[in-house]
């Protein structure tokens, strides 16, 4: 067990080395970033340019000036934006993951428990009209951008139909902490976690709907079935249980990939000050040390996804557990 933990601790290690090496060299590596003209300012004299080259360390050597950045960023904790003077990476960082984890965990309880039920629906009607438009219904949210579908819904909640009975309580676009007003809190998000949830329930329904397809011709469901049991418990006791093996895997990757800052359209679209936001805003100013932030904390959240989806692979699957 030890030895299988200090080797998943030097896989995680490794990939997030090679990630942090990467968006460091890739910023570099861009024709008009250099941090130095950025920080000066348009038609700043080769005095201060070189002045704020000596201040920030881009005089020395790339891995030196790498290896400064890691150690504001993880050790010392100071590091701060190369686009506003003076402001803090870490704290951004802090104030924008709980907006961007409220987001991320409603809509992944929307599309989790529709897509269940979509999918099991779909599979137990096969080839029937529930069959056909559960998978049409998906296939629908697949292909709608979740940019252009939040924009249509700001359209007709914000603007056309905000004054009516039906949209009236929708509050403007922004955020609004939990411990402020939790009813707010909620009002502000149900949408975006609709919005978000759709595209996912199209993917994951599917992808259930396959499996389950797929496993009705097991060994192990026809001895079920000779046994007597309800073909609804077959398919909920045995089928599902199986079927779910995939459907975790494609979740802890998902889940990891938007709390990490995946959600970017839907936060900027919805003007939510999260993650993906504060990473669109970096990016647009090629500011490296907010982009290398919110890369690392969305690298780091992607591996740890993976160790936990390898143990819920041992509670699901027992030939998992069997082979370990």
């Amino acid at each position: 067990m030890i030895p299988a933990l200090l080797r998943r601790l030097g896989q995680t290690l490794l990939v997030l080395f090679g990630v942090s090496v990467l968006v460091f060299a890739v910023f570099f590596a861009t024709p008009g970033a250099d941090p130095t003209a950025r920080i000066a300012g348009r038609n700043a004299s080769p005095q201060i340019m070189e002045k704020v080259r000596r201040e920030y360390g881009f005089d020395r050597a790339l891995p030196v000036q790498y290896a400064t950045m890691m150690k504001k960023l993880f050790i010392t904790r100071d590091l701060a934006s190369y686009a506003d003077r003076g402001e803090l990476v870490v704290p951004q960082i802090e104030q924008a993951a709980p907006v961007t984890a409220c987001l991320v965990c409603g809509a992944a309880f929307i599309w989790v428990g529709a897509s269940i039920i979509m999918g099991t629906l779909a599979a137990a009607f096969r080839d029937t009209w529930v069959d056909r438009t559960f998978m049409l219904a998906g296939l629908v949210g697949i292909s709608i951008p979740v940019f252009w579908l939040g924009q249509v819904t700001n359209l007709i909640t914000q603007s056309r139909y905000h004054d009516t009975w039906l949209f009236s309580w929708v509050p403007g676009l922004g955020y609004v902490p939990f411990s402020e007003d939790p009813g707010g809190w909620f009002r502000a998000l149900v949408i975006p976690w609709v919005v978000l949830a759709v595209m996912f329930i199209g993917i994951y329904s599917r992808v259930l709907r396959a499996d389950l397809v797929a496993l009705a011709g097991e060994d192990f469901m026809r001895t079920a079935r000779a046994k007597g049991l309800s073909p609804t418990r077959v398919m909920l006791r045995h089928g599902l249980r199986t079927a779910l093996v995939t459907f975790v895997s494609l979740f802890g990757l998902d889940f990891a990939q938007l709390v990490g800052g995946g959600a970017l359209l839907t936060e900027v679209v919805f003007g939510l000050p999260g993650v993906g936001r504060l990473t669109y805003r970096a990016l647009t100013n090629l500011d490296l040390p907010v982009i290398m932030a919110t890369v690392m904390y969305s690298a780091i959240f992607v591996v740890v996804a993976n160790a936990v989806v390898d143990m819920v692979y041992l509670l699901l699957d027992p030939r998992v557990r069997d082979a370990r």
